[in-house]
């Protein structure tokens, strides 16, 4: 899950090509300049929608032929031959199940759907019950991949690739622009972000750090700025979709060991890490975490950076964050 952003710059702009539309249920926004001025940029972009469309008929479960969307109609345990795109996503996700002990998992599909999320959710508050008999049937470790081909040990388990897609598109573009020569880059697709060289303005490229619940209590719209040089990062909050579980309101982060929403004092992540896939996945699993478990997780994983932004018990705010991270302009205490 991504948020919004800010670019800012102080010195004369040059002309940058802008090019959005809309894509995996959310939008893109893609800025880039280059010293060569040889390209038709109505094929730039036609390049850029067909890697899109590729990706969405991959790996998107709100499109019933996808790719993913056949393998999950599918109730046998037998090899399921898979794209080369499908492969590299899944076994980038399987990867990073295994150095998260299972807190980013993509077979979190039906828990989703059971809690009202996704392209068939269910109405309703789940029990326990319901919770347990799906937890039955999920869990990385049912999902094998060898030789370009998934299989599931439960038949009825299904994926969902919504905390890894977006990063992985950003990325697959990004390279596309950088084939094209472009020199200065900045691809956004739904909030997750991957830059290179400057902005128009000549500078960093520098992103917004989003406020969590900002419109509600009427806080600035950032907590602080950061510059993103040659980079990726993603953010992943617990403010924007709630559920009211027996009169208690819980964020939509599903912790996929418990099948429950996570209950913690944690109110956003961003990751910043030299790909968006990565910083996408990573997003995702420190939300579920706590932040101590999520701080001593991360300290084994090379190339990463974290800012977490946590409510304390008094209500005030602070930030915490691994990594040599310059925040420009914070609006909370940091700690280190």
């Amino acid at each position: 899950m991504g948020f919004f952003f800010l670019l800012i710059g102080c010195s004369r702009p040059t002309e940058y090509i802008h090019i959005n539309g809309s894509t995996m249920g959310t939008t893109y926004n893609i800025k880039m300049n280059s010293s060569n001025n040889n390209y038709d940029i109505n094929q730039i972009k036609d390049g850029i929608d067909s890697i899109l469309i590729h990706l969405n008929s991959v790996l998107s479960t709100w499109d019933e032929n996808s790719e993913i969307s056949i393998f999950n109609k599918t109730i046998i345990n037998k090899p399921f031959q898979i794209s080369n795109t499908l492969n590299t996503v899944i076994e980038h996700s399987l990867n990073i199940s295994d150095e998260t002990d299972g807190y980013f998992d993509v077979t979190i599909h039906d828990l989703m759907s059971l809690w009202g999320f996704g392209p068939n959710p269910k109405i309703g508050i789940p029990n326990k019950k319901n919770i347990d008999s799906v937890l039955h049937f999920t869990g990385f470790e049912k999902l094998h991949l060898e030789d370009r081909a998934i299989t599931k040990n439960q038949p009825f388990l299904k994926l969902d690739l919504n905390a890894i897609a977006k990063g992985y598109g950003v990325d697959i573009v990004f390279e596309y622009l950088k084939t094209e020569k472009f020199e200065n880059l900045f691809v956004e697709i739904g909030g997750e972000v991957r830059c290179k060289g400057k902005n128009s303005m000549g500078n960093i490229w520098s992103i917004g750090i989003e406020t969590p619940n900002s419109e509600k209590n009427n806080s600035p719209s950032f907590i602080g700025i950061v510059e993103l040089e040659d980079f990726s990062m993603a953010t992943s909050g617990n403010y924007r979709n709630f559920i009211d579980y027996n009169g208690e309101i819980l964020g939509h982060t599903i912790n996929p060991k418990t099948g429950f929403p996570t209950k913690s004092n944690l109110l956003s992540v961003t990751v910043f890490s030299t790909t968006c896939m990565i910083a996408d996945a990573w997003a995702t699993a420190l939300m579920v975490m706590d932040y101590d478990t999520g701080f001593k997780k991360i300290k084994d994983i090379e190339g990463v950076k974290v800012l977490w932004i946590l409510e304390e018990k008094d209500g005030s705010r602070v930030i915490r964050k691994y990594g040599d991270l310059k925040i420009i302009n914070p609006i909370y205490k940091i700690i280190v």
